[in-house]
């Protein structure tokens, strides 16, 4: 049985909860977006579900796991639970962090902390699991020092009864802990904009348009790969936070700055961190052509990428035919680079030319 110990790191006390929290507890966990990520939580959310969390906790203490209650400047602010080790000597651990102190890196310092003492009282390994759309939990887990494993498929039923995949990751006893400062930082605010056109990540409410989108004969004619349906492209919008927080990609939703309109996509993928290079992508709908949206999306991303990311190149690949995107790289600043024959699939079963484009960091 684990040790009913007190933890101290930094500003974060990290005791078992006791029943002078319930109050504090029904908050957390009435919030609407603990809802969102815990759906076994009940609704409503009330003081006496929390006197019986407290109990739970206790029992919890007995079994042979762990349950803590996270408290910063003398109030309660969320709280941290382990499985008992299992026979594998592995253990599962879960976060909740109250509305009032998100957003300060109070759960991964929580987690990071339990984790290294769960491993100071005999556990081997430590695994979390964050659901995709989840990105807090997606922070915490990176900050925490813990490495992916892997996606597990449809694996959790969210409070509005849809399958939603989970991302696993886990921390080994002994082994070193990675940086935990994202190849990809956010956009500070979410969002960048020059006043004209509005750059934000893309999400699942923005399918319906990108669907669309993809769609229109003049986009599909120079799309790679098959076409996808609705539910492909709803799921693509679902996976954003994880792939950008994860530094695999980044998906963005262009939008008229004056109306929010949704103007057409934007993406940097095939991220390869060894060489410091990225390729763009992009899309606009036909609306939107003509009105020099795409050079201003582009320069916001470029310039972006250069001053908050370490990336040396962006590259970029075009159909030798579409002479419109073209126009969006050198505008933009792109140098033309050369030529690969026969590279890019087309839908009638021939292939195009692809030529490649580059910019790179200033002063290099």
């Amino acid at each position: 049985m684990l040790p009913r110990d007190v933890i101290s790191t930094g500003p974060l006390i990290l005791r078992p909860p006791v029943e002078a929290d319930a109050a504090a507890i029904a908050e957390a966990c009435g919030d609407a977006v603990t809802g969102r990520f815990l759906p076994w939580l009940p609704r409503p959310y009330a003081v006496e579900e929390a006197l019986a969390e407290v109990k739970r906790a206790a029992v919890r203490w007995e079994d042979g796991g762990a349950a803590y209650a996270i408290v910063r400047d003398g109030r309660y602010a969320g709280g941290v639970w382990a499985s008992p080790p299992d026979h594998c000597e592995t253990s599962g651990l879960g976060c909740l962090v109250a509305p009032w102190a998100r957003g300060g890196g109070v759960a991964a310092t929580a987690v990071r902390a339990v984790t290294d003492w769960l491993f100071d009282h005999g556990v081997r390994r430590v695994e979390v699991q964050a659901e995709v759309e989840n990105v807090p939990a997606l922070r915490m887990a990176y900050r925490g020092g813990f490495v992916e494993e892997g996606r597990r498929r449809d694996a959790v039923r969210l409070r509005d009864g849809r399958w939603a995949d989970v991302v696993t990751f886990a921390r080994l006893r002994g082994e070193g802990v990675a940086g935990t400062e994202p190849y990809l930082p956010f956009f500070p605010g979410d969002e960048l904009s020059d006043g004209v056109v509005r750059l934000a990540p893309m999400g699942p409410g923005d399918a319906g348009d990108f669907h669309r989108m993809m769609a229109e004969p003049s986009v599909s004619a120079f799309s790679v790969g098959p076409p996808t349906s609705l539910e492909d492209d709803e799921r693509r919008c679902r996976y954003t936070g994880y792939w950008w927080r994860s530094g695999q990609r980044i998906e963005l939703a262009i939008r008229d700055a004056a109306s929010d309109a949704f103007a057409g996509h934007l993406q940097l993928m095939q991220v390869a961190p060894a060489l410091g290079q990225a390729m763009i992508g992009y899309s606009l709908v036909p609306e939107f052509r003509g009105r020099g949206f795409m050079t201003r999306a582009v320069r916001l991303l470029v310039d972006w990428a250069f001053a908050a990311t370490p990336l040396h190149r962006i590259v970029a690949g075009t159909d030798v035919t579409n002479t419109a995107s073209h126009a969006v790289l050198e505008r933009a600043g792109f140098q033309r680079e050369g030529l690969h024959r026969e590279l890019l699939p087309r839908r009638d079963g021939t292939r195009a030319d692809d030529v490649y484009w580059a910019i790179v960091r200033s002063g290099s």
